[in-house]
């Protein structure tokens, strides 16, 4: 029965049934990022990465790894401050607004 449970979860996580962002309220949550990123994800600076555009998915799997701390390199003593507080519901509709983003 375990083994049913683990399966059926991972197939949920996998098949994109959790909740998916919000890009809307994405837009919302993201004014802190803008100083580095850009106001819609467009970096200004080139040392900074622009988000607009980026997979959801890959920019959700790197903020949750910058706050977990399991990401490391150039600026992620940085990242890991910015990242510590949001939640999944907030990293899930923050990657939803960069994506929608051109």
């Amino acid at each position: 029965m375990k083994k049913y449970i683990v399966f059926a979860m991972a197939t949920l996580l996998s098949s994109g049934a959790v909740a998916a962002g919000n890009a809307d309220a994405g837009k919302t949550k993201v004014a802190v990022c803008a100083s580095c990123h850009g106001a819609n994800g467009k970096a200004l600076v080139p040392t900074y990465p622009s988000l607009a555009g980026q997979n959801a998915a890959y920019l959700e799997g790197t903020l949750k790894a910058y706050r977990s701390q399991e990401r490391k390199g150039y600026q992620a003593a940085i990242m890991y401050g910015m990242a510590a507080s949001l939640s999944d519901q907030d990293i899930a509709d923050i990657a939803a607004f960069y994506a929608s983003q051109k």
